[in-house]
């Protein structure tokens, strides 16, 4: 067997959006300048749609906040759609640092709370979905030892351009679902009666894609029977 040994299959927007109108039956040899502006914004489009339909894998880091004493809200990056895991960080510059998990509250929660002011050690955090958003901690950090917050996070997919040969900010189990996508979304402009027929590859390929794009780690769910008894 003689294959190539590499990995590096990647097309750039302008070879995917190519092949998107070919899916959608619109020949390469009649594309114009207002076929290429249909497409840029499509496939910002099609990243922004995906980024509301789950966690995307690939586009979830982890970010470290430092914290101070008697401050309870922190800004968060505006690229950020949704943090996931959070947890505070202590260091007392003697022993290894020791992580402590908090838990998400929502907007009511936070309201509930009668002191929100009251400094401690912080156990939830509510985030705040603005335009510019923010985290604000409780109870608030009371700067015993230097402390962090630390959470991953999913942001928003680079911006898609078809100028300089760039590439779409997406792994190579998801090109395919990406080229009927875009191409869906292509034919909803140039070519209306390929709409119903893109739609279902479209979907089919998203779900199969979609499928990968989980975590392998296993679940065990256990009932709690301590507190039963027979008489």
């Amino acid at each position: 067997m003689t294959t190539t040994g590499t990995y590096t299959f990647n097309p750039a927007l302008g070879e995917l959006t190519l092949y998107a109108y070919n899916l959608a039956g619109v020949r390469s040899t009649a594309l114009m300048q207002e076929h290429f502006q249909t497409a840029r914004m499509a496939a910002n489009m099609l990243c922004s749609r995906w980024a509301n339909q789950g966690v995307n894998l690939w586009a979830v880091d982890l970010i470290t906040v430092p914290l101070v004493q008697g401050t309870a809200t922190y800004a968060v990056d505006a690229n950020t759609v949704v943090m996931l895991d959070a947890y505070v960080t202590i260091d007392d510059g003697v022993s290894a640092p020791i992580d402590r998990i908090i838990l998400p509250v929502s907007r009511t929660e936070y309201a509930a709370y009668p002191n929100k002011e009251q400094q401690g050690f912080t156990t939830v955090f509510w985030f705040d979905r603005l335009l510019s958003p923010t985290v604000t901690l409780y109870p608030v950090p009371d700067g015993t030892s230097a402390q962090y917050l630390k959470y991953y996070r999913v942001r928003q997919i680079q911006d898609s351009t078809l100028q300089g040969g760039l590439t779409v900010e997406i792994p190579y189990l998801w090109m395919e679902a990406f080229a009927y996508g875009l191409a869906y979304r292509l034919a909803q402009v140039w070519n209306p009666p390929m709409v119903v027929a893109l739609k279902a590859f479209a979907d089919e390929a998203y779900n199969i894609a979609a499928a990968q794009n989980i975590e392998t780690a296993q679940t065990y769910i256990s009932p709690m029977v301590s507190g039963y008894f027979r008489t």
